[in-house]
Parts: structure tokens; sequence; C-alpha cells
């Protein structure tokens, strides 16, 4: 979780927000990206089988191979399937993995999901991405030129675990008791989670992301962990949209990871609006 700085401690920090001498990306050479392969750090990290934080990925550039997998319509189906198996087919290396199965990528974090997939269409397209964005205000459409490579990244430092995010109801889930349940403990979702709400985020964005939460619920309230389990998605669909946006924010604000939030001003109205980084065409060079 990132912690508030003082203006001169976050001129000694790097561009990720850990201090330069605890950041695990500070072993890299400018160099580590050349050809088809560049080696990353991962925010957060998977543990194998040992116990071992493995946060050293090596990713090579997409080919005919990979053009296949995001065409196959078994893997559009499924987001989550088709993310583990794009990243499956990239990864040459994962720490001291021998090998790199489906399952590993499957367990990572989704943070680090998303930092791979930035990672591997800078390193095939290159970092620049035309993004287009629609204002709040005036309704008007206009592009923006974002560069992948320079979006802020919460890297946890080394050894450091991730920590769950807490968040505050300003509502709460009324029970049928009659009792209000404030206090939500989520954990950060794992790629499992992804492909396990696909089906229902493919039929409807809103029921996938409850679905997608719900499995990730660890406490709310005072209510029993497997009235937790059997209700969850009803408990997310039954959250006022003031609590919605809370959650939301409590993500954006302490899970690690690429930050896709971006600061934006209409070029028609001026209008001042915070928007997430637009992937519609993140797969394909433009």
């Amino acid at each position: 979780m990132t912690v508030t700085a003082t203006t001169e401690e976050l001129d000694a920090r790097r561009p990720g927000g850990v201090p330069a001498d605890q950041d695990p990306t500070a072993a890299l050479s400018p160099g580590a990206r050349s050809g088809r392969e560049t080696e990353v750090i991962l925010p957060v990290g998977y543990v194998d089988d040992a116990g071992e934080a493995q946060r050293r990925v090596t990713l090579r550039k997409m080919t005919g191979r990979e053009e296949a997998l995001l065409a196959d319509p078994a893997n559009q189906r499924n987001g989550g399937r088709l993310v583990t198996a794009l990243l499956h087919s990239c990864m040459t290396g994962l720490g001291d993995l021998t090998s790199v199965r489906r399952a590993d990528v499957e367990a990572l974090y989704s943070v680090d999901r998303n930092y791979l997939l930035i990672k591997l269409r800078s390193l095939t397209f290159g970092p620049e991405l035309a993004a287009v964005y629609g204002c709040s205000s005036c309704g008007e459409r206009f592009e923006q030129l974002e560069d992948l490579d320079a979006l802020p990244t919460r890297m946890l430092a080394d050894g450091e675990p991730p920590e769950d995010i807490s968040v505050e109801l300003q509502d709460g889930y009324l029970d049928r008791d009659g009792a209000v349940h404030t206090s939500l403990t989520l954990r950060l979702a794992r790629g499992s989670d992804e492909t396990a709400a696909a089906p229902q985020m493919r039929k409807n964005a809103s029921l996938g992301k409850n679905a997608l939460l719900a499995r990730c619920m660890k406490s709310l309230g005072d209510l029993p962990t497997h009235r937790l389990e059997a209700i969850g998605p009803k408990i997310l669909a039954d959250l006022t949209l003031t609590d919605r946006r809370l959650i939301d924010r409590a993500f954006d604000d302490d899970a690690p990871g690429i930050d896709l939030m971006r600061e934006l001003d209409c070029p028609s109205c001026g209008h001042e609006m915070r928007s997430s980084l637009d992937m519609t065409n993140f797969l394909t060079p433009r």
C-alpha cells in the first residue's frame, strides 16, 4: 500500500513510488530491454510452491502465434483465459522457475497481469498508444497520445507482502435482519478470479464486476463467512453507487500496480476530468 509522502520524500523517490534504495527495479540496467525480449520486475510478484517470491519476468514480443491466440473464439469468450494464454505464450522466464506453467500465470495477481500486458504491448508495438476519451461535460470525443512507459507504477518493496484493501462504506449493506454493515475488506484479485468472473463479464460488465469483487471479499462487518460466500454478488449489487465508487477509489489509491487513471482536460470545453486509460486499440498497432 502506498504511503503519502512529503515533497522532500517524493523528490528522493523513483517513479514507481518506492524509495530508490528499496526499489527492486533499480538493479535493472538501462539495456534490460533489447531486441525481441525485455526483463521486468512485477509490482507484487508470484509466490512459488516453495514459498519464494518470484518477481523477475522475461517477456518476448508477440508473434503470429499470439495473433492466432487473440483470434481464437474459445479465448475470446473468456477474457481471463485469453490473458492467461497470451502471457503464458510470451513469458520466457519467471524468476528461478525452470518452466512457466499456465497455472503459474493464472495464479498471478491481476495487478501483475495488467502490468505485464502493458509491458508486452510496449515491447511489441512501442510505448505510444493513441487513446480516445469522451468528455463528461460537453460529450466531445478527443484523442490523446499516451506513453505507456511513463505510466506511474506502485511497486512493493522487496519482500513486502500485498495488503488487503479496506473500505469504510458510507451507506453500507443492509442485511435481512435490518443490521447495516459498513467495514469491507477485500483481497487483490488473481487471474483465476478473472477467469471465473468472465462469463458474467461477457454478458454484463456490472454483473461481471460484482462476481469478481464477490470472490475477493474477505469480510463485511459482522456477516459470517458462509453468508459472504453464498450471497456475495447480491451484496455488491445492493450497495449504493456512492459505496461502489468508494470501492473503486480505494483500489485506485491503495492497490499496487500501474495507475490507469488519467487526469485529462477536454480540448473543446476545458473541463477537467478523470478517466481510465482507453484500452480499445490496446493490442493493435496505430
